[in-house]
C-alpha cells in the first residue's frame, strides 16, 4: 500500500508507476530533503505537535537515512514515487511508525518547492565560484598579453587592431555579469515555502518563520498558493545559465577559429584536444566545439519549462515535476563546462608574431587615415571618401596603406605628412584610442584594475554565502 493510499480500492497500474514516478532524477534532492526535513521536525517539537522523544528519534533516524543515500546502502525505488515518498519510507523502516509523524503540517508540495530552493542555493555559490575561475584565467591570459596586437572583426571581416588583452577582458566582464545575474537571483531563491501545505496552509500551530531561520532563508513565501506552483526562480536561473552559456559558446567559437590553420592565433594545450580515428595528423578543439554545443541543450531547458508552466492553473500540478530534470541538467552541464574552460584558457599559448603579421596585411588601420585627415581639418566625411579611394588603389595595386610613398598619398590629399607612417602603426593605432573602455594600454591596464576589484567582490559574495548553504544539525 502506497503511504497516501488509504481512500484507493486497487493498486497503482505498474506503467502508471513507471511513468509517474520521479525518484530516478529527484534522488538528487536526497540531501537536500533531508535538510529541510530535520528543520521541519524541529519545528514541530518546538511547537509542542510532536513530542520532544518522537522529534529526536526521527532526527536521528534521518540522519541515519542520510548517511545510507550518501553511501549507497539504500534502496531508493519506483514504487515510492519521488525521493520525498522515499526518504519517508526509508526512516519508517529504520525507526517505527513514529516516523510517520515526521510529515505533520506539511505536503509534498511545499516540500519539494523547499528542496528546490536548497539545491539552487548550492548551485549558485557554486557556479559563481567556476565563473572566478574562468575570469581568473581570462585575465592572466590578458596579464601576460598587454603588448599583444591582433585583428579586432566586425562581420568578421577585420576591422580595427585592438590588444589581445582588450579582447580578454571583454569576456572577463561578460562573466562579471553572469555572476551579477545569478547572485541577484540570490534573494528570489532565498524564500521557505514550507509551511505551505498543498495549497492553503495547515491547521497546525507551525511556525514557518522558525523553520525559514534554521535554513537560512531570508523570509517565507507569502502567499501559500504561489508558495507552491512559483517556479519563476526557476526560470530564472535558466535564464541566466542561458546568457553564461552564450559568453562560453561565443568564445569558443572564437577558439576554434583561432586554433584553425587559416587563422592560426592560438594553440589550444593537447590536454584540451582530441585527434582524428583517420587523419594522424589532426588536432581538433572538441572541449570548445562541445561546449558550443551543449549551449542549445541549456537553451531547451528554459524553452521547455516556459511552455510547462503557461498554461497551468494555481496551485500544484503534476506537470511541475517536469521542472527538476532541465534544471539538474543545466547545473551539470555548466559545472562541467566551467570546470574545463579556466584550465583550457589558462594553458592555450598565444601565437602573438602571427597576430602582428595578420594585423600589419590588412587595412584594419584605414580608420586611423581618415583620422589624420580630420586632423588636418578635412571633413570626416570627405576623409572617409579619400580613404576609400586610397584603399581601393591598394587592393589594385597589392599593397597596403604603410606600403605607399608619399607620391602616392599625396596622389589622393596633400594633407599627408611624413608622420603618417607612425600614426599608421598597429601600436600607434591601439594607443590611440585612448578613451575610458578603449584598446589602448593604459585603458586596458584600467580595466583589468577594475576587474580585479569586482572580482574581489564576488570572492566576497561567494564566501559570505557559502557559510548561508552550509547548514548543520
Amino acid at each position: 500500500m502506497k503511504l497516501w493510499g488509504g481512500r484507493f480500492t486497487k493498486p497503482t497500474n505498474e506503467l502508471v508507476d513507471e511513468y509517474t514516478a520521479s525518484i530516478n532524477f529527484d534522488k538528487t534532492l536526497a540531501q537536500h530533503d533531508i535538510q529541510g526535513s530535520l528543520a521541519h521536525v524541529d519545528m514541530l517539537k518546538v511547537c509542542g505537535i510532536i513530542s520532544e522523544s518522537d522529534a529526536n528519534t526521527i532526527a536521528d533516524g534521518l540522519k541515519v537515512v542520510a548517511g545510507k543515500i550518501a553511501k549507497g546502502e539504500a534502496e531508493l525505488t519506483e514504487e515510492n514515487e519521488d525521493i520525498h515518498m522515499n526518504v519517508e519510507k526509508l526512516l519508517i523502516e529504520e525507526v517505527g511508525p513514529v516516523g510517520g509523524k515526521l510529515h505533520t503540517g506539511r505536503s509534498r508540495n511545499d516540500q519539494v518547492a523547499l528542496d528546490m530552493r536548497l539545491y539552487l542555493r548550492e548551485a549558485l555559490v557554486q557556479l559563481s565560484q567556476q565563473l572566478v575561475s574562468v575570469q581568473k584565467s581570462l585575465y592572466q591570459q590578458a596579464e601576460a598579453n598587454l603588448e599583444t596586437v591582433l585583428p579586432g572583426y566586425t562581420h568578421l571581416q577585420r576591422a580595427q587592431p585592438v590588444l589581445f588583452a582588450h579582447h580578454m577582458m571583454a569576456y572577463v566582464f561578460m562573466f562579471q555579469r553572469d555572476i551579477e545575474r545569478l547572485s541577484d537571483s540570490w534573494k528570489r531563491v532565498n524564500l521557505s515555502p514550507l509551511g505551505a501545505g498543498a495549497l492553503a496552509g495547515t491547521t497546525f500551530p507551525i511556525d514557518r518563520e522558525y523553520v525559514a531561520d534554521k535554513l537560512n532563508f531570508a523570509g517565507v513565501c507569502e502567499n501559500s498558493l504561489d508558495a507552491v506552483s512559483d517556479r519563476d526562480f526557476v526560470v530564472e536561473f535558466l535564464a541566466n545559465a542561458s546568457l553564461v552559456s552564450t559568453h562560453l559558446s561565443r568564445l569558443c567559437e572564437e577558439l576554434v577559429q583561432w586554433s584553425s590553420a587559416e587563422f592560426n592565433f592560438v594553440e589550444l594545450d593537447d590536454a584540451f584536444c582530441t585527434g582524428s580515428s583517420m587523419m594522424p595528423q589532426k588536432k581538433n578543439p572538441d572541449v570548445a566545439e562541445l561546449v558550443r554545443g551543449k549551449t542549445g541543450r541549456v537553451y531547451g531547458h528554459l524553452i521547455g519549462m516556459l511552455t510547462t508552466l503557461k498554461g497551468l492553473p494555481l496551485a500544484y500540478n503534476k506537470d511541475m515535476q517536469e521542472d527538476k530534470e532541465g534544471m539538474f541538467d543545466t547545473v551539470e552541464t555548466l559545472k562541467g563546462a566551467l570546470g574545463l574552460f579556466a584550465p583550457m584558457i589558462e594553458s592555450m599559448h598565444v601565437k602573438k608574431e602571427n597576430m602582428y603579421q595578420a594585423v600589419i596585411q590588412d587595412f584594419s588601420n584605414a580608420t586611423d587615415l581618415a583620422d589624420y585627415l580630420v586632423g588636418k581639418d578635412m571633413p570626416f566625411r570627405e576623409s572617409h571618401a579619400v580613404v576609400g579611394q586610397v584603399v581601393l588603389y591598394c587592393i589594385n595595386n597589392g599593397k597596403y596603406l604603410l606600403d605607399l610613398s608619399m607620391d602616392e598619398f599625396h596622389q589622393f590629399s596633400e594633407l599627408v605628412g611624413e608622420d603618417i607612417y607612425d600614426a599608421l602603426s598597429p601600436e600607434a593605432v591601439v594607443n590611440a584610442r585612448d578613451v575610458t573602455g578603449g584598446t589602448a594600454k593604459n585603458r586596458v591596464e584600467q580595466q583589468m584594475d577594475n576587474a580585479t576589484k569586482l572580482i574581489k567582490i564576488s570572492e566576497k559574495w561567494i564566501h559570505d554565502h557559502q557559510t548561508l548553504i552550509e547548514v548543520d544539525f
